[in-house]
C-alpha cells in the first residue's frame, strides 16, 4: 500500500494507553517499536539515529496498572496530561463486560476529544471495543480478537466487523486482531506514517516479519478512501479474495448482480478509481507481501498473482513502485543484520 498518509519528517507524538485487566504486551511491544524506529536500524547500520517518535505512557489515573497476569506497569503520565497527540494507541484490555467498560469510562470521551483534535486512533485486541464505545467505527469496517468478535458484533451493531482481517484501516482509525497484532499494527501504522524503508528497518533490527494482515493466514487490506456503498465494498472484496484470477468487470458484475456499466460508475465515485485500476493496486500490493517475504522466486511472482507476462508485470510493478520486482526486493526484502548471522 502505498504511503498516502505519511507524515512529514518530524518527531511524532504517541501515546500508548495502559489499562488494567489486559495484556502487557499489547502495550509494551508498541512501545518498543515506536522507540526504535528510525534509531535501532541506522545504530546497527552505522548511520546517524534519526527518532521518529516520542513516545508517552498513560492510564486513566496516572498510577500504574496492573495487568491480566500480574504484571505491573508504570506510566508516565494520566490521560487528562495529554491534551494533543498525532496517534493514540489503546492496548488490549480484558473481556469487556459493562461493568469494566463503565470503570473505564474516561477513555472513549478523552480518545473523541483528541481525534476531534486530529490524532490518529488505533486499538488492538480487545482494546477495539474502546474505539467503538467512542463512536469512531460505526460504519466502518473494524477487526478484533476472533474470540471477542461475536460479543462485540451484539454490543456494537452498527460496526462492520471483520476478524478475518488482522489489521483494518479506516478513516483514520485503525484495528488489529489478536494480542500478537500489537507488533503488526505497530508496524503498519509506522509504515503509514513514516514511510515503508523505516517500517522495514525497524522490523529488521527487532527480527519480527512485517505486518501480517489476516487472522487465518494473508488477505489485502482497503485499497480505498472510507464510503458507503455496499455494494462497491462487495466488489473490493471480491476483487481482494480473486485478484490471482484476473477477473474482469463483468465477472465482479455478474457476482454483483448488477451491468457492468453500473458497476464501473458506482465504483468510481466511491473510490476515485476504476475497478480494473483498483485491480492493479491489490496484486501489486500482494506483490510487495511476496517479494518483502522473499521465499517466492521474482520470475513465479507475477505469475503467481495471475500476469501472463512477466514484461507487463514488470512494468506494472514499477510503475506503481519506482522499482523493478528484483529492484524491490533487493531493498526492502527482511534479513538478519549480519552480525546476527552465524561465523
Amino acid at each position: 500500500m502505498s504511503g498516502d498518509v505519511t507524515i512529514e519528517k518530524r518527531l511524532l507524538d504517541v501515546a500508548i494507553v495502559l489499562v488494567n485487566e489486559g495484556f502487557a504486551s499489547t502495550a509494551i511491544g508498541p512501545i518498543e517499536v515506536f522507540t526504535a524506529a528510525g534509531t535501532m536500524w541506522n545504530e546497527m547500520s552505522g548511520e546517524e539515529p534519526s527518532p521518529r517518535f516520542h513516545v508517552k505512557m498513560a492510564s486513566i489515573d496516572g498510577e500504574p496498572i496492573r495487568s491480566a497476569y500480574g504484571l505491573r506497569i508504570a506510566p508516565d503520565r494520566s490521560i487528562a496530561e495529554i491534551d494533543r497527540a498525532d496517534l493514540i494507541f489503546v492496548s488490549a484490555s480484558g473481556a469487556v463486560p459493562a461493568d469494566w467498560m463503565q470503570r473505564h469510562a474516561e477513555i472513549p470521551a478523552w480518545l473523541a476529544a483528541l481525534h476531534e483534535r486530529g490524532a490518529f486512533i488505533a486499538g488492538v485486541c480487545s482494546g477495539v471495543a474502546f474505539l467503538a464505545e467512542a463512536g469512531f467505527l460505526d460504519g466502518r469496517r473494524a477487526t478484533t480478537h476472533w474470540g471477542v468478535a461475536e460479543a462485540f458484533g451484539k454490543r456494537y451493531p452498527k460496526v462492520d466487523w471483520r476478524p478475518d482481517l488482522l489489521i483494518t484501516e479506516d478513516g483514520g482509525v485503525f484495528c488489529g486482531g489478536g494480542v500478537n497484532a500489537a507488533l503488526d499494527l505497530s508496524l503498519y501504522l509506522l509504515d503509514r506514517l513514516c514511510g515503508h524503508e523505516t517500517a522495514v528497518g525497524c522490523a529488521k533490527a527487532l527480527l519480527v516479519d512485517m505486518p501480517r494482515v489476516h487472522q487465518s493466514g494473508y488477505a489485502l487490506l482497503p485499497l480505498s478512501p472510507p464510503h458507503g456503498d455496499a455494494k462497491v465494498r462487495e466488489a473490493e472484496d471480491y476483487l481482494q479474495a480473486h485478484f490471482h484470477k484476473n477477473p474482469s468487470v463483468e465477472d465482479v458484475a455478474r457476482h454483483l448482480g448488477m451491468s457492468a456499466r453500473d458497476l464501473i460508475r458506482r465504483f468510481k465515485a466511491a473510490t476515485g478509481r476504476l475497478p480494473g485500476a483498483y485491480l492493479q493496486r491489490v496484486r501489486v500490493a500482494a506483490a510487495r507481501q511476496m517479494l518483502e517475504d522473499g521465499r517466492t522466486p521474482v520470475l513465479r511472482v507475477g505469475t503467481e498473482l495471475g500476469y501472463d507476462d512477466p514484461a507487463h508485470f514488470r512494468r506494472v510493478f514499477k510503475r506503481h513502485m519506482g522499482l523493478t520486482p528484483s529492484g524491490y526486493r533487493e531493498r526492502f526484502r527482511l534479513r538478519f543484520p549480519q552480525f546476527a548471522e552465524p561465523p
